[in-house]
């Protein structure tokens, strides 16, 4: 492949990236699905891990909790690992840890010990940095105006979590708990392989000169883009990461569902999110991220109250949390199609981690709160739901004060 296309009038060299576009977006995405169900395979067994355990709702929400926790920190490091070194390595690298992990996760599981199930979990949560992996490697690969399509269709790996809730419980029933694990593991270490031979870094970051790490997090963390932005993403992807593990959880305790059925709500939320998600990046390219991210959150707000209530039909309560699922996948769209505009070229990745990580730290509070605060004689999550709408409604008035990120702030660049 070339990797660089004719020289243009002005006499410079401009990269090639016609050629690689599609092909890199699509198996990174692969990537970011199959590092998505592995990150996310504990909460459709919670239920499982509950009983065999006699855990109480606090200790569920932990064990939950746990891989997202260590999801959400490594991102930091790991986009600025992947501005370094590269998409192909990373992907390789991350996806070749996590297969033993899930084999290990596993094993461990059917011990019935659950501080060490915790212990598991907590590392398994490496599988969860994929995403910061990505960012920058499908932004690299496209041209400024098509950044958010990128980043979109991208981010829709975490459908990830969809798959995983639908099959993992169908796996376990069909070929027994240890079983599905193995399955799981190799179909993570095959991704791994593919990652190394058919993945190829973008033109753009093989131009790139290889700066030290520890500074390029420091200099991400001096600009404002990136605090706004953390707290924008924390809301809309930590909802979304929240419910996507914990919901199984809370069908159980508010309805009755068993694991299989709750799951298949679960994937129907997910996949709702990971539709919506794409549209969200095409739409923050097209009307700008900031009209799409105050749609998103004046959405989530009203919804949460609505969930709060616990509406009693599946017809009321099913629609609803589908609509919500829609509104924070638009949102997680519009959020980081504000990155590859507002943050500087050569720090995406960086600033991409670290608001990356922001999403994961803020999918990690809410199971516990939602634990903490579950009034199990009413069956009732109400204050946690009306403490996500309460940030939704902060949020979209932060997102009012944040540049619309029609062009790069140039007073951002370092």
């Amino acid at each position: 492949m070339s990797s660089t296309s004719p020289t243009s009038t002005s006499g410079t060299i401009t990269p090639d990236l016609k050629a690689g576009q599609l092909r890199n977006l699509i198996l990174a995405t692969l990537a970011s699905t199959i590092g998505f169900w592995a990150w996310t395979i504990v909460g459709p067994l919670s239920k499982r891990y509950a009983q065999q355990m006699e855990l109480d709702a606090t200790q569920t929400a932990v064990l939950v909790a746990m891989p997202i926790l260590v999801g959400a920190v490594c991102r930091v490091p790991v986009g600025a690992l992947t501005d370094r070194y590269g998409g192909r390595v990373m992907f390789t690298v991350i996806l070749g840890l996590t297969a033993p992990l899930v084999l290990l996760t596993g094993i461990v599981g059917q011990l019935n010990n659950f501080g060490l199930l915790v212990a598991v979990a907590f590392f398994l949560g490496i599988a969860g940095t994929v995403f910061a992996i990505g960012i920058p490697f499908c932004s690299a690969w496209y041209e400024s105006h098509r950044k958010g399509f990128a980043t979109g269709v991208f981010g829709a790996g975490m459908v990830g979590t969809a798959v995983s809730a639908f099959f993992t419980p169908r796996l376990v029933a069909g070929i027994g708990y240890l079983g599905a694990h193995i399955t799981i593991a190799v179909l993570v270490a095959l991704t791994a392989v593919a990652c190394w031979l058919m993945l190829r870094d973008s033109p753009v970051h093989a131009a790139k000169t290889p700066e030290p790490v520890l500074p390029k997090i420091k200099h991400a963390f001096t600009l404002k883009v990136t605090w706004q932005l953390c707290f924008l993403y924390g809301v809309v992807f930590g909802a979304f990461v929240a419910f996507s593990n914990y919901l199984p959880t809370y069908l159980d305790n508010v309805y009755g569902f068993d694991a299989t059925a709750a799951g298949t709500r679960t994937a129907g939320f997910a996949l709702a999110a990971v539709i919506a998600r794409p549209i969200g990046g095409i739409l923050a390219d097209k009307i700008g991220p900031k009209t799409v991210t105050l749609a998103s959150f004046a959405g989530t707000a009203v919804l949460a109250m609505v969930v709060a209530f616990q509406p009693g039909q599946e017809r009321v309560y099913g629609p609803t949390f589908l609509l919500m699922a829609l509104f924070l996948g638009l949102g997680t769209g519009g959020v980081f199609g504000w990155v590859g505009r507002a943050a500087p070229a050569k720090d995406v990745g960086t600033i991409g981690g670290i608001i990356a990580a922001a999403g994961g730290l803020g999918g990690y509070f809410p199971p516990l709160v939602m634990g903490a605060t579950y009034n199990p004689e009413n069956n009732s999550y109400f204050v946690g739901l009306t403490l996500l709408a309460g940030f939704a409604i902060l949020s979209l008035l932060l997102a009012l004060t944040v540049r619309n990120g029609g062009k790069v702030d140039e007073r951002t660049r370092p």
